[in-house]
């Protein structure tokens, strides 16, 4: 019973064994046969040679090595020095399942029966490949290292020992400072110091500092033989021995004059840029706002418009719906000013006179200032081209003017200047190349630093509650970026304002006709069309099938870019009127898949945004921006579909 005993605590010490075997998995730990055949593979074997153990059992284990090791017979060899000598252990190249090689240390162990016969190896295999490499790395770093030290021309990387004095003298260290090593060496480092640093002490302090702490790092001036003084960053190591003692310092100095006179520009460029990244978020934020409104808009006065045709002749009916849709396009212009300033609002570009331009705006301007103003102007007869919305332009200057005249209000002088202006590389935020700038200046209270900052932000207004939406000058600067131009404000308390629009020259091709220059396409009163209208937004769908219907056009309704496809393929349609900012499909792309299937299909896109995403693939739909009427509509459609 004792003997039984002892053989199933046996058996049990050789179940924890083999368990513990198979859960080390930075280790391949396997057995072989006398021979050199693989009788057992743990998880670390498995993981970092690839086989499984299906794949390698009665396999030979000279698979590992590569081919001119076996060639040369190293893994027999192997096996025989651990038979022979009791261990084997070494490194070398060693194979992957998937043929890739790694860095291996071996230690095989032979494996005998209690009378002395070889029954097979125990073998451990580690995988150093990252060790061997680090190695390498810290032999090749410690190389350059002393290469560095020796040829680096931009620091001056020194010794010192205890007392302070220089101990070694580097080649950039000669260049920055101005001295040989045959003159500077066993001289105190105080000698770079200025003589009021010195006389307080600075050079003591540095050294003391390094040894309590080990390191001191600072900025300050430093003086080179010829007297001339030079910014410079300072850092002081402390070097030690075994016991802790102080054997020396290591002291590297870099002259980085030029850094602290360009610290204000790049300050200034770093101010300019969270200004731009914060603008672009708010203009973000707004856009998107004013897309939702726009659908808002585009249902109520679709509703609106279907009503008033509808209802019965009622004048005081009338004047509510009336009142109502004016009240929901001023909305949209709302919007409008809202998109101007994220830049998405859509332009009509157009080359532009602006001295006739604004010459032809006098009269309206003059009636919108009042008795108390007076606007003066100073326009060249003739000024380069400009490209961007007329109408957007006058929309932007009356409102510089009105601007002006609010900040004046015991009235005053407005003077409406424009000029050619060249702005040379690296002058201010605009980029190189002629401009023309238009200036609106008042003589009014100005402003000081902090509310020009805000003025430009979204709803922010100097202006009492219900006398201003805060973004009137949103709008301007929006227009000027979309043009690739700029808005600039200038103002301080108790000097006016200065508003400046730059638009840059235009180049335009002889031949170019302006809008007002080009003929009027003549109407053409649409047919009854089958339209596929496309918009995930469910009211402005229902608003849009509904003026269609109207205008005698039979509607099939869809939600999103798949639903329409499925309904091309199932109808006979004459033409697809389709929103832009749709999920999953935007308008854009669903006009490409159109046009993969039915190349002839018209597509009108209707969306206030100005910009189709880029790789869309479409760039010549022609568009409908949101929100519109049913006139709108009616002319659109006629346009694409005469």
């Amino acid at each position: 019973m004792e003997v039984l005993n002892r053989h199933d605590t046996s058996l049990d010490e050789e179940g924890r064994f083999r368990l513990l075997v198979d859960a080390i998995t930075d280790y391949a730990i396997y057995m072989l046969s006398p021979e050199g055949i693989i009788t057992s593979w743990n998880t670390g074997a498995q993981r970092f040679k690839g086989y499984k153990p299906s794949e390698i059992l009665g396999q030979h284990f000279s698979r590992f090595y590569l081919e001119e090791d076996r060639a040369a017979g190293i893994p027999a060899r192997a096996l025989a020095t651990a038979a022979e000598h009791g261990r084997f252990e070494g490194e070398g190249w060693r194979q992957r399942k998937d043929g890739t090689c790694f860095w291996a240390h071996v230690i095989i162990d032979p494996i005998r029966h209690p009378s002395g016969e070889l029954i097979g190896y125990a073998k451990i295999t580690r995988d150093l490949t990252e060790r061997r490499a680090a190695e390498q790395t810290i032999r090749q770093s410690e190389e350059q290292f002393r290469r560095l030290v020796q040829g680096v021309s931009d620091y001056a990387i020194y010794m010192l020992d205890p007392a302070g004095n220089v101990s070694s003298w580097n080649f950039g260290a000669e260049r920055i400072k101005g001295y040989r090593p045959q003159e500077i060496i066993g001289r105190h480092f105080s000698t770079f110091y200025t003589p009021e640093d010195r006389e307080a002490g600075l050079p003591e302090t540095a050294l003391g500092l390094a040894r309590a702490e080990g390191r001191f790092e600072r900025e300050g001036w430093r003086v080179r033989k010829d007297g001339s003084r030079f910014w410079a960053s300072v850092v002081i190591d402390a070097i030690r021995d075994d016991d802790g003692d102080v054997l020396g310092f290591a002291k590297i100095t870099r002259d980085i004059t030029e850094k602290m006179e360009t610290q204000r520009a790049l300050e200034q460029a770093r101010e300019e840029l969270f200004q731009s990244q914060k603008m672009e978020a708010i203009g973000q934020l707004t856009g998107g706002i004013a897309h939702d409104f726009n659908n808002l808009l585009m249902a109520v006065l679709g509703s609106l418009e279907i009503l008033k045709k509808r209802m019965p002749q009622d004048l005081s009916l009338t004047s509510l719906v009336d009142n109502a849709m004016q009240g929901a396009q001023r909305g949209a212009a709302l919007t409008q000013r809202m998109l101007a300033f994220s830049r998405r609002q859509e332009l009509h570009i157009e080359p532009i006179d602006t001295s006739g331009l604004v010459r032809g705006m006098m009269d309206m301007l003059s009636r919108s200032l009042g008795p108390l103003t007076v606007i003066e102007t100073s326009f060249p007869v003739r000024l380069p081209t400009i490209l961007t919305d007329p109408n957007q332009l006058e929309m932007a200057i009356l409102n510089l003017v009105v601007n002006a005249r609010d900040a004046m209000p015991a009235g005053g002088r407005i003077l409406l200047r424009a000029s050619e202006e060249s702005v040379p590389s690296g002058k201010g935020p605009l980029s190189p190349g002629r401009y023309v700038r238009i200036a609106v200046i008042d003589e009014g209270e100005g402003m000081d630093a902090k509310t020009v900052e805000q003025a430009i932000t979204p709803f922010f207004t100097t202006k009492g509650v219900g006398k201003g939406t805060g973004l009137g000058l949103s709008m301007v600067q929006g227009l000027a970026s979309q043009s690739g131009g700029r808005f600039i404000l200038k103002s301080s308390l108790g000097e006016g304002t200065t508003a400046e629009l730059w638009f840059p020259v235009a180049v335009v091709e002889q031949g170019t006709e302006t809008a007002a220059e080009r003929p009027m396409p003549e109407k053409n009163v649409a047919r009854q069309l089958r339209i596929v209208a496309v918009d995930d937004d469910g009211l402005v769908l229902m608003n849009t099938t509904l003026m269609l219907e109207d205008l005698g056009h039979t509607v099939f309704e869809a939600m999103a870019g798949p639903e329409a496809l499925d309904i091309l393929r199932k109808q006979q349609v004459d033409l697809v009127i389709c929103d832009h900012a749709m999920p999953r499909m935007t308008g854009a792309q669903l006009a490409q898949a159109i046009r993969n299937e039915w190349p002839n299909m018209p597509i009108i896109l209707a969306t206030g945004y100005a910009e189709i995403p880029e790789g869309a693939g479409i760039v010549d739909l022609p568009r409908l921006g949101k929100p519109f009427s049913q006139a709108q509509l009616a002319e659109a459609i006629s346009r694409i579909a005469a």
